[in-house]
C-alpha cells in the first residue's frame, strides 16, 4: 500500500468518527521523516483517543502495525507513527497552539476522502 493510499485510509477513519478539520499535508519533498501528516482535531480526550483506537484496528487490519503511538494516556495530542505516515490527533486548543498545519506551511495539502481541496501554501 502506498502512503498516500494509507494517509487517505486515516482521514476516512477520521470522517467516520467525527473528528474536525482533517488536513494531509504532503511532506516528501521537504523532509525525509516522513511521507505525510495527517492532523484532526476532537473536542474532548474521549474522542481523540476513540479516533486513534479505530485508526489502530483499521491499519492492523490492513497489516499495517505502527511504530509508536504518543500521548495517549494524557489525550490532548495523540500522535501516531506509522512510519511514511504520522497521524496527528489534537484537542483544539493543542492544534491551535503548536500549529503544525502553520509550521509546514510550505507543504501541499492533499486532497482527503471528502473530496477537499486546498491550494499549496
Amino acid at each position: 500500500m502506498e502512503s498516500l493510499e494509507i494517509a487517505q485510509q486515516v482521514a476516512r477513519v477520521i470522517e467516520d468518527k467525527l473528528g474536525r478539520d482533517i488536513v494531509i499535508k504532503d511532506l516528501s519533498a521537504l523532509t525525509i521523516v516522513c511521507d505525510y501528516f495527517v492532523i484532526t482535531s476532537a473536542p474532548t480526550r474521549v474522542q481523540t483517543r476513540d479516533i486513534s483506537r479505530a485508526i489502530e484496528d483499521k491499519l492492523n487490519q490492513l497489516g499495517l502495525g505502527n511504530k509508536r503511538v504518543q500521548g495517549y494516556r494524557e489525550g490532548s495530542w495523540i500522535l501516531m507513527d506509522y512510519g511514511v505516515v504520522v497521524v496527528h490527533i489534537f484537542l483544539q486548543s493543542e492544534r491551535d497552539f503548536y500549529d503544525l498545519e502553520g509550521l509546514w506551511r510550505n507543504a501541499p495539502r492533499v486532497e482527503t476522502s471528502a473530496g477537499d481541496t486546498a491550494p499549496v501554501s
